[in-house]
Parts: structure tokens; sequence; C-alpha cells
């Protein structure tokens, strides 16, 4: 899609075109869907910010100035719905294996599911082998849904510092991993 084509359709949606509208949303909504994915790590999520990013498109589409910046306006509006929405969801905190094993569709076959078993068995097993500070790390941000900035208030320590201590930690877990040689 060329800009001279979403020149067209912006200032033809300004002035009321809802085709046009239509087409803009069709040619954005992947690129928008991805800049929220990123940043919400959460395919659910990431489908409602997006209608939310297009329902404010369209509330707002008039106040655009310039059309040929729609699409920086266009990935503003997705970065900042998504990150709202990453602070004001709750924690979300994992339960215990067989909660959450009750909850999920019986879609797995038992050989599957013992695969899975054993690989889950095997991951835990190398985060219990990791330094304090690196299995720390990991939990935070993977499993508690911690974001950077969160984290470098909670271990004390700058971002920079702390995605340096993710890269290492999860570069340990994958040589701890690649030792035991996961099934599958």
């Amino acid at each position: 899609m060329n800009e001279t084509e979403i020149y067209e359709l912006v200032c033809l949606a300004q002035a009321g075109n809802r085709d046009a509208f239509d087409s803009l949303v069709q040619r954005t909504e992947s690129m928008v869907f991805a800049v929220v994915l990123r940043r919400l790590r959460n395919r659910s999520e990431a489908l409602e910010v997006t209608q939310d990013v297009f329902i404010q498109v369209l509330r707002k589409i008039g106040q655009l100035r310039d059309p040929e910046r729609f699409g920086g306006w266009l990935r503003r509006i997705a970065v900042r719905l998504a990150i709202n929405r990453a602070v004001r969801r709750p924690r979300e905190v994992l339960g215990d294996n067989a909660v959450l094993g009750g909850m999920r569709a019986e879609t797995v076959n038992p050989f599957e599911r013992v695969i899975a078993s054993e690989n889950a068995a095997c991951v835990r097993d190398c985060m219990n082998r990791l330094r304090d500070l690196d299995r720390r790390t990991l939990l935070a941000f993977y499993f508690e849904g911690r974001s950077l900035q969160e984290m470098s208030a909670e271990f004390d320590s700058p971002v920079g510092t702390i995605k340096r201590r993710l890269h290492t930690a999860r570069n340990r877990l994958r040589d701890k991993l690649s030792d035991l040689q996961l099934v599958g």
C-alpha cells in the first residue's frame, strides 16, 4: 500500500466516507495487532485493544492535521492503548498446575500430555538449578508478567541492568536445558 493511497483514504475518511475508513482498517489492522501484541504478549487482549484502537481512530480522525502522518499517528495510538491496558490489568499469578490443567480443553492426546509434562518438569528442574538472581529475574519477567520498570524498582537496578540480567539468565537456562535435551 503506497502513501498516496493512504493519504487519499485518510482524507476521504475525514470527510465521513465509511468505506474509506473500512479500507484503512483492513490495510492497517495487522500492523496495529502486531504492535499491540508485542506490548501485551496476549492474543485475546491484543485483539480487544486493536478494536479499541480503531474505535479511537474513528472518533479522532477528524483531528489529524496531516493525513500523510497517519501511519505514525496510528502507531502512537496503538502503543498508548497497549501500555494503558498493560498498566491497568491485574497481575497474573501462576497457580497450581492441576488447577490450570483442569481448565484446558482436552485436545492433547495422552502421549503429547506426557511429553509436555516431562518438558515442564525439565524446565522447572533447570530453573531450580539457576542462581537465585537468575531464577528471580526470569520468574518476575516471564511468570509474574512484571515490566522492566517494575523489575528495576524491585531489584533496585537500572533498566539496562535488568535487560542484561534477563539476557544472561535466558542463556544460562538455555544451556542447562540443552544439557538435558528436552524430549519432543
